[in-house]
């Protein structure tokens, strides 16, 4: 069973100025091969954190993979790092230095002196060129590991795994297998609900089953590893079948699925349209129902939000109407649904982070008009 670690370095990362696209981009290609990520972390440029960070994810895993640290700059100590956790020294190589003169050819210029940074690697470390960037990457080897050096800007890094890395990978380690994951989505049912109903389930080794709580949403991954998709499908179905049965109602959709989506099919299923009214959502509600609303109504009760929904209908001519309204203060909401059957209330308390309540309410909401619309059938 082949594992890896992914080692981000950058303190623009750690400050927040910029984002990590490497990592998920990097996972995702990892458990296409079905290789087991075991961490992921983000070190400053630091050359000794770096170097001890190398030395712990080789005790772990088979695969290191570093992004970013590999400029030219006194701040990129990405070589010399994985050369101290290999216990080597850095080696000039001419046919990395050409590349690089190459590459900075392409836009006219010649290299200046401390490009030649970039040219140097661990010793006896395997090179790998870079054509679509000037820092080249390598491959340091042990009897166990490889520890694979990328750039850390994205579209180098992506070009350089799958032309080099991903082939090396596969022949290095005899790949043959794949990972699979199923995102199953839930709403109306709380995290802990669910790890009670499907508890035993979390407890399997292939397929694996684990939870990720959202506001107002449930995810549950399921992640098979197989030979190959159509087995990896197979066993992922089994697994599905058996949670959808527990949960019933509260799973609305898969992998890229969406609340608002799902809604939004239902209505247009019936021919119908729908309008909606907020008042303290910051026109969440509106934007994921790319409906208009009323964003001045402020202080409602459920008796106003009410008058204004049906309002909002009779003016807009809809079939199906949503209000919300949240009270901050109290940490609850109110809800409003009018459908050609008639009018429904709802009241609900939140006990999480106030700045989440109105995502939350409107969750609930759309969740509300989902599982109403789904009942008539």
């Amino acid at each position: 069973m082949t594992s890896a670690e992914i080692i981000t370095i950058g303190t623009e990362i750690l400050l927040g100025e910029i984002v990590d696209t490497n990592t998920r981009y990097l996972a995702k290609n990892l458990r296409g091969l079905g290789v087991d990520l075991y961490r992921t972390i983000t070190i400053g440029d630091n050359e000794e954190r770096i170097a001890d960070a190398i030395r712990e994810s080789m005790r772990r895993a088979d695969i290191v993979i570093t992004t970013g640290g590999l400029g030219p700059t006194i701040d990129d100590p990405t070589r010399e790092a994985v050369a101290k956790a290999a216990g080597v020294e850095t080696e000039f190589r001419e046919d990395l230095w050409q590349q690089v003169v190459a590459t900075i050819a392409r836009y006219g210029r010649t290299p200046s002196e401390n490009q030649k940074r970039q040219a140097y690697v661990p010793q006896g470390a395997l090179g790998i060129p870079n054509p679509v960037g000037t820092a080249p990457c390598f491959i340091v080897e042990t009897e166990r590991n490889a520890v694979i050096s990328l750039p850390g800007v994205p579209n180098e890094m992506e070009y350089v795994l799958h032309e080099s890395i991903i082939p090396y990978l596969q022949k290095r380690f005899n790949l043959n297998e794949i990972i699979k994951v199923r995102i199953i989505h839930c709403s109306g049912l709380g995290e802990g609900t669910i790890d009670e109903k499907i508890g035993d389930l979390e407890k399997l080794s292939n397929p694996t089953v684990g939870l990720a709580a959202h506001t107002g949403v449930v995810d549950i991954r399921i992640a098979a590893k197989a030979k190959n998709e159509s087995e990896a499908n197979a066993m992922i179905a089994e697994v599905e079948a058996q949670v959808r049965e527990r949960l019933g109602s509260a799973v609305f959709g898969v992998d890229e699925d969406k609340l608002e989506d799902v809604v939004l099919d239902l209505i247009a299923k019936r021919g119908w349209t729908l309008t909606a009214i907020e008042s303290g959502l910051d026109g969440i509600l509106s934007r994921k129902l790319r409906v208009p609303h009323t964003a001045s109504l402020s202080a409602l009760t459920v008796d106003s939000l009410t008058q204004a929904l049906r309002a909002a209908q009779a003016s807009s001519k809809a079939e199906a109407a949503i209000g919300v309204v949240i009270h901050p203060e109290e940490r609850s909401a109110d809800m409003v649904m009018i459908l050609p059957t008639g009018e429904q209330t709802h009241h609900i308390t939140y006990g999480g982070p106030p700045r989440s309540l109105p995502r939350w309410a409107a969750n609930l909401a759309l969740n509300w008009l989902r599982t109403t619309l789904e009942e008539m059938g």
